[in-house]
Formats: C-alpha cells, structure tokens, sequence
C-alpha cells in the first residue's frame, strides 16, 4: 500500500461493535494509522467536521438513523467540487437499494459479512481517486493562482500606462501641479457621497485622471501663455475635449469608455451652454458632471500661467451659485456634503498663504482619508449646513 494511501483518515461508521472492532483492527494492521470508529450514526456529522476523514464506510442499514440518512446529512457538510468516497457495507443484493445508494453519494460496496481483504482492495481504490482529485483540485487552484496574477499584472500595466498618459498631457500644461490626480480623488469623493456603487466609483477615480489628455494636442504657445486667451485662443483650448475623447475612444474596457466620456463632456454645463456638443441636464454622463465639479474646484484653487489661484472660500462659493448653470445641483450639494464630513485628501499650501487662503495648492492622496482643509474661511456654517441639509 503507498504511503500516501496510508496517511488517508478514515472513519468507519457501524452499529454492530464487532463488525466495526474486526474493521479497525484490520485497516491498523494493514499500514492505516488515521482511523477513527463509530457506532452510532448520529455523530458522523460532528465526527466529519472535526476530522474531514478521506473515506468514509458506512453501513447502509442501521437503527435510530440509517446509511441514507446518514448520506444525506453530508451533503451539505462537503463542499462544491470535494469527491468524498463513501464505501457502503450491506449484505442486500437488491439492485434497486444499491441504485438509490449510488445516487445518494456512495461510491462502491463491500459486501456483508465483511472480508477484511475485499474491504482493504476497494479501500484502496477509492483513495487512489480521491487523492487524484485532491491533486487535480491543488493544481487547478495553482493555475487560477497563475492565471490571477497574470492578469492582475496585465491590469497594473494599463493603469500605469493611463497614468503615465495623464502625466504627460499634465506635464504640457502644468507640470508636477499633481491637477490630474487630485481631479480623481476629489471626484471619487463626491461619487462616494452621492452612494454610486463602490465600483463606478473606482472607475471614476482611475478615469478621471484623464479628463485633460486632449491637452497634449494643444500648441505650447497657447497652453503656456500667461494672461489671458483671446477668443481664437480659447477655441483652440477647447478642441482637447474632442482630442481627448478621440485618443481613448475604441477601448473595449470600461475604465477606457469612462475615461473618453469623462474627457469629452467635463467641460459641458448642466444648463447646456457649456462645450463640445452644448449638452445640457442628464444628457451629460453623470461621471462628467461630476468631474466638472472636481476640476472646477482644484483649477480655481491653482495657480495657473494665465491667472492666480482664488481663495478656496471664494471658489467653494462660486460651485455654489453656479448650480443649476454650470453644475448638476445634486453633484454640487454632493460635493458640500464632502466639504463638511472630510475630503479625501490633504490640501497643503505650496506657496505663500495668506488670511484669505492659499495662493496655490497642492493635494496629496491620503490613507486613511482626513480632511484638512487648511484655509481661514470657508463658506459659513449656515450655508454648508443649508447644502448638506438639502
């Protein structure tokens, strides 16, 4: 008998001691050190959970409790995909009694009187079966193990690609400002608040990051410029909303699709005078009218080369009195509700602050999340009360 036959747990169940006495002794004889005996049914489902035995042989007739009952009481004892042997022990012939056990879950039978030969030989058998399957379920799950990994590495690298995309259309505009990233965290902020499914609301942080990827076709002469854009200008700025959509459109996942429709509809207003296509209410995917919140606020609290960054109290107030007009009302109320319990993420000044507030930012992702808002105003606590109440 193979070794690793030997080290199987058995557990033998029978009502008649000496049948079950003669069985024990016989299978220890044999090499079996594992083996563990009852004679009442009753405590197979207790004796099953504590010992999770190899094999078990089960006398089919039995007092209090029988072998069918004893069968079906396992079922949901033994878990999906687990082939547990069960050799049944009856002196009847009837082949109708031995369908219904087969169909209950036995596996063979030995017949009564037991032969302590024939018993060790079908023994055997089983055990050969079901270690194979044991083997056979450890390298499946080694392979889905494999196969996970693989894929969860696939999936890094597009990230990092993405990433890295945001990255360099920031870097045309306004590099190492981290906009793009704190546009993600701000936004999956409001997506939390307004209780969107914790996976579109990852969808939006990850996708979001892109909203200005278009930006990369823009003239530098036109990106950089300090002061103010002309008209001409300023046209030219808002062609990266269609740029953006047409460099992440054909993705065949959703992280791309959001990403494309993020970057072509965060600069449409919820009044419909906004642009590329002068969508307006919930014709605008709701991701770009949250987005248009989260890079509205981030943009007026940075400075940028045509203009210097605005007090947070004074930009948190203009998100207000434009909705309705530029903003999506519930994604506005949304976004005081992320005011008022805590943003996910740390504004620092990175420049000079003064009483009124910073003039220019940066914000880095934080785990866990906190607020710190570092500003001396912020709209009054009647009105953010007013917001989050409404």
């Amino acid at each position: 008998m193979p070794c690793e036959l030997l080290g199987a747990r058995l557990l033998l169940v029978d009502d008649e001691p000496q049948t079950l006495r003669f069985m024990e002794r016989y299978l220890r004889r044999s090499g079996f050190e594992l083996v563990s005996a009852t004679a009442d049914p009753r405590d197979v489902r207790r004796m099953f959970r504590e010992e999770s035995p190899d094999l078990i042989v089960l006398d089919l007739h039995m007092p209090e409790m029988d072998g069918f009952a004893v069968m079906e009481a396992l079922q949901s004892e033994i878990p999906d995909g687990v082939y547990l042997p069960i050799l049944v022990l009856t002196g009847d012939h009837d082949p109708e009694l031995r369908q219904r056990a087969l169909a209950a879950g036995a596996r063979d039978f030995a017949t009564k009187p037991v032969r302590g030969q024939e018993v060790l030989l079908r023994i055997k058998n089983l055990l050969e079966t079901r270690f194979l399957h044991v083997k056979l379920r450890s390298h499946n799950d080694n392979l889905e193990g494999v196969v996970h990994d693989r894929i969860q590495n696939v999936e890094h690298t597009r990230l990092e690609v993405l990433r890295r995309l945001a990255l360099a259309a920031e870097h045309r505009d306004d590099a190492g400002s981290h906009h793009a990233e704190r546009v993600g965290e701000i936004s999956a902020s409001i997506a939390e608040a307004m209780a969107l499914p914790q996976a579109e609301t990852c969808l939006i942080r990850q996708a979001a990051v892109l909203h200005d990827v278009g930006k990369i076709g823009i003239p530098d002469g036109i990106l950089r410029k300090p002061g103010r854009l002309s008209e001409e200008e300023f046209q030219v700025v808002k062609t990266h909303t269609t740029i953006g959509a047409n460099i992440l459109s054909g993705g065949e996942f959703p992280l791309l699709e959001m990403a494309r429709e993020i970057a072509h509809t965060h600069h449409e207003r919820w009044d419909g005078a906004g642009y590329p296509q002068g969508l307006s209410g919930e014709a605008i995917p709701l991701a770009g009218r949250i987005v248009a919140v989260a890079d509205a606020f981030d943009s007026m609290t940075a400075t940028r080369p045509h203009r210097d960054a605005k007090p947070v109290a004074e930009a948190v107030r203009q998100i207000w009195d434009e909705r309705g007009g530029a903003f999506d009302p519930q994604v506005v109320r949304a976004f005081m509700r992320v005011l008022a319990q805590g943003l996910a993420f740390t504004l620092q000044s990175s420049g000079e602050k003064t009483d009124e507030g910073p003039r220019s930012s940066e914000l880095e992702p934080q785990k866990p999340k906190e607020l710190a808002l570092r500003h001396s105003s912020l709209p009054d606590q009647g009105s953010l009360v007013e917001l989050v109440a409404g």
